[in-house]
């Protein structure tokens, strides 16, 4: 999905990595997302990464990016708790 979406193998690969990332790979505002999914996943979003968030997308752009996430994370936690198995989409 994400290569269809234009990014780029390196990117791709890079998600994956604890940040940093690669200097000039992502943009600011790519970065704000990805910073901000990680604080949902990990823990909680503190006021300063929301903040950042604020600066960089529209509010429907945000209670976007919030449904998707915690509809990943749901379906991640609901799939381990069930020994569902990947399906090897991402190899």
């Amino acid at each position: 999905m994400g290569s269809k979406s234009g990014l780029s193998r390196e990117q791709l690969e890079a998600v994956s990595q604890v940040e940093p990332f690669a200097p000039g790979l992502f943009d600011d505002r790519t970065l704000a997302c990805l910073a901000y999914a990680d604080a949902m996943t990990i823990g909680d979003v503190s006021d300063a990464e929301f903040s950042r968030v604020q600066q960089l997308l529209t509010a429907e752009e945000i209670v976007e990016l919030t449904a998707v996430v915690a509809w990943e994370n749901a379906s991640a936690r609901f799939n381990r708790a069930l020994r569902v198995e990947s399906q090897g989409l991402w190899s």
